[in-house]
């Protein structure tokens, strides 16, 4: 199941209302909805904690980490950011959001019914950002049978952007060892932009050190929802 659906697939009077793009003043309400822990939204940081610009993102460099941007072979778009640390990874992603309510129910429900279809299992559980799925993730092991792969999905809703981690590797299953990479999805930094976007608009990434007006092409492709998948990577270590 996709987790983006093109909206060409929907009536138009749907389209045109779900597809429409945020306004980019902010409203007394967003004043209201103070927020007490990262990831953060650009406006809500003034700390002097290191991190790695990368377009939408800004991750924070950790001691021993590998940074794996993850590039769409078919439109060579920058998708995805990876951090590798002590045989653990956290897959990110940012979209946009409605300003009016969090997006991360609906998808939570998207995932955990993609994964089960595909013939892997779900728990829909507490986490330290709320809700998040534990999952056993279908993978083919080398001798053609099928295995199970665990990961965690979280997700946070901020200010008109949401974002999305996956965490695979030994973190997935001991809690020991997600404590590093919990505390660096809670140091990210979201920068959404002004522009108007439509909801669930992927927020564009771009590799360490490449100039802003350089970034990737921009695609009308949205992304599919899906067991995250390696794709071609540019690899920096700190």
């Amino acid at each position: 199941m996709a987790l983006f659906r093109r909206s060409k697939d929907r009536a138009p009077e749907e389209a045109e209302v779900e597809g429409t793009a945020e306004a980019d003043e902010p409203t007394a309400e967003d004043e209201i909805a103070v927020r007490t822990r990262g990831p953060w939204d650009v406006d809500e940081v003034a700390d002097d904690i290191p991190r790695v610009d990368l377009g939408a993102l800004r991750v924070p460099g950790v001691q021993g980490m590998e940074l794996r941007m993850e590039i769409d072979k078919a439109t060579n778009v920058v998708s995805a950011a990876s951090v590798m640390l002590d045989g653990s990874a956290l897959q990110v992603q940012a979209f946009a959001a409605p300003r009016s309510e969090g997006i991360w129910d609906e998808i939570r429900a998207e995932i955990a019914e993609s994964v089960t279809q595909q013939g892997g299992s779900v728990d829909d559980v507490p986490g330290p950002f709320g809700r998040e799925l534990l999952a056993r993730l279908p993978v083919r092991t080398p001798e053609g049978r099928t295995g199970h792969r665990p990961a965690r999905f979280l997700g946070t809703d901020g200010p008109r952007w949401f974002l999305r981690g996956v965490i695979t590797g030994r973190a997935a299953v001991e809690p020991a060892a997600a404590v590093p990479l919990e505390a660096l999805f809670a140091g990210i930094v979201v920068v959404r932009g002004h522009e108007a976007r439509p909801p669930r608009d992927l927020l564009a990434l771009r590799l360490p050190g490449q100039a802003q007006n350089a970034r990737p092409q921009a695609t009308d492709e949205r992304p599919k929802l899906a067991p995250p998948e390696r794709g071609p990577e540019i690899t920096e270590t700190r």
